[in-house]
Formats: structure tokens, sequence, C-alpha cells
């Protein structure tokens, strides 16, 4: 099983731990004519459902050579997403999902925390190996 692979299925199982349901997986969005999913992988678009509370999440693993091409690419993806959610499901919260070694390393930079906050880029960190569910983190 690949890294990405490995992450989806960690971040589901700990969503489920933590009491969601999997509704989609992935989520199939469309925006302007045009179909909106995540590519294969970590990076699967899906949503859970919990108390009448309903989120769709993006997971990244941040493994490429560019950190910060990958984050530009983060933002494009999450900034379409959450245009095609305010149309399709407005009740719906979107986060990006990212393993505790992944914040750690990296979203402790200021320029990752400034590309969060000025995108109110809401966040679920989780630990892949217990499968829990550490932080969420809503902007």
């Amino acid at each position: 099983m690949s890294k990405r692979d490995s992450l989806h299925l960690s971040l589901c199982h700990a969503l489920e731990k933590d009491g969601w349901s999997i509704t989609d997986d992935p989520l199939i969005l469309i925006l302007e004519n045009t179909l909106l999913k995540a590519d294969l992988g970590a990076e699967k678009f899906f949503t859970a459902e919990k108390n009448n509370q309903k989120i769709a999440v993006e997971v990244k693993d941040f493994d490429s050579r560019s950190v910060i091409s990958e984050l530009e690419k983060t933002i494009g993806q999450i900034q379409f997403y959450q245009w095609a959610l305010e149309e399709q499901e407005p009740e719906r919260i979107l986060f990006l999902a990212i393993s505790q070694s992944v914040y750690l390393i990296h979203f402790q930079k200021p320029i990752f925390k400034l590309a969060i906050k000025r995108n109110k880029i809401n966040l679920i960190v989780f630990d892949s190996l217990k499968e829990d569910i550490l932080q969420w983190i809503n902007q």
C-alpha cells in the first residue's frame, strides 16, 4: 500500500473512531460545468457526518520535493472545492487533513501559517499510526 493510500485509510479510521460516518469517498463536485475531484490516494476528497455536522476533507501528505509548490496547488484545490461546496452543500465545512509529522515539520513555518490564515483553511491534524484525530483547527 502506498503512503498516500495508507494516510487516506488512516484518516478515515480516525474519523470513524471519533464518531464520524464517511458518506462519500470520494466526493464529486461540479463547479461551472466542470467536474472536481481530488487525485488518487491520500488526496481523495471525501465527506463525513456526525451529530448533524457535515464536513468535506482533502487529505495531503506534502511529500513532494517542493512543499511550497504543493502548498500552492493545495490552496488552489481548496478554493475550487470551497466555491463548489458553497453552491451545492453550503452546510458542509471544508477541512485540509495532514499528519502530525507534516504539521510539525511544515505547518509551523511562517509561510505555511500565513497561507492557512489568509486563505482561512481549516485543518485536521491526525496521528496516522494510532489513527487518532489530534487537533481541529478552525480559521
